[in-house]
């Protein structure tokens, strides 16, 4: 039923007794692939679209780290789902309050409403159209480059993440960044890479010299998860630190609001995970 002003209600609690573990429907995962364009169905509009994101989600933090660089605070939205689920998927709870564009408490709604009987992966981030009450994307790096350059008519970026000249350096090195970090499982794999990272850094501020890009915003979300995340135990090295350069390129970024202010580490770090001093002033 379609819903024509916010309502504060929120999702019962997680019971995976009652509604059972959540499973990915059958894919693709990513379902919506919607871009935002000059004269299509989604046009770059001001207080158009919100993004619905999970603080746990490195695709989502990349959209929010990207949403602020593009000063996009005021023009596109954005909130927040719970980070436990059950059966039923993300939902709306206490944690991270109520959903303030349709007031749905399962982010699943979101999904029927823009497919009926919608049976696939209700997932982080999403991209809602306020004007035609449907998702547009939940494709994260559409997204975040739709943020980044799609919307300089209306706000001044405080970045200029996705620059013309750079585009197809940003994509080929995410070609190569994206496997051997963001999604590898093979640790010595992502310990070489890390290390050619290092050298890289050595004599660039930025992974693509002086400017700041999406492949930097690409790349720092891994960063900042991997001592509490998959190297919590510190069983893979002895942490980031290791690499001099690698570490202070990270914590140089953490020194920019952007970054900084999107970072909830309650919400990813593992149990017992010693945070690491992100404060310490990067000296470079």
């Amino acid at each position: 039923m379609l819903r024509l002003s916010p309502a504060t209600r929120l999702a019962s609690p997680v019971d995976v007794a009652v509604h059972g573990e959540y499973h990915p429907g059958r894919p693709p995962l990513v379902r919506f692939t919607g871009r935002l364009t000059e004269d299509g169905a989604f046009t770059a509009r001001p207080f158009r679209y919100h993004v619905y994101g999970g603080r746990f989600c490195a695709w989502s933090h990349r959209v929010a780290i990207t949403r602020e660089l593009a000063g996009l605070q005021d023009l596109v939205t954005m909130s927040y789902v719970d980070g436990e689920r059950d059966g039923r998927g993300w939902a709306f709870r206490a944690a991270t309050g109520p959903d303030p564009v349709n007031g749905f408490t399962l982010l699943r709604e979101a999904y029927e409403a823009t497919e009926e009987d919608f049976d696939g992966h209700v997932a982080v981030p999403a991209l809602w159209d306020r004007f035609h009450s449907r998702l547009v994307s939940n494709d994260a790096p559409g997204i975040e480059v739709d943020l980044a350059s799609r919307f300089r008519h209306l706000a001044r970026p405080v970045v200029d993440l996705y620059p013309e000249p750079l585009r197809e350096r940003i994509e080929e090195l995410d070609g190569w960044i994206g496997p051997a970090v963001n999604q590898s499982t093979d640790h010595p794999a992502l310990l070489e890479a890390f290390e050619l990272l290092d050298g890289r850094l050595a004599r660039s501020r930025y992974l693509l010299g002086d400017a700041l890009t999406l492949a930097d915003v690409r790349l720092w979300v891994r960063l900042v998860r991997y001592d509490v995340g998959v190297n919590a135990a510190r069983t893979v090295n002895p942490g980031l630190h290791v690499f001099p350069h690698l570490w202070r390129y990270a914590r140089d970024l953490y020194a920019l609001p952007a970054f900084r202010s999107t970072t909830d580490f309650g919400a990813f770090a593992r149990s017992g995970a010693r945070i690491p001093d992100w404060t310490t002033p990067a000296d470079r």
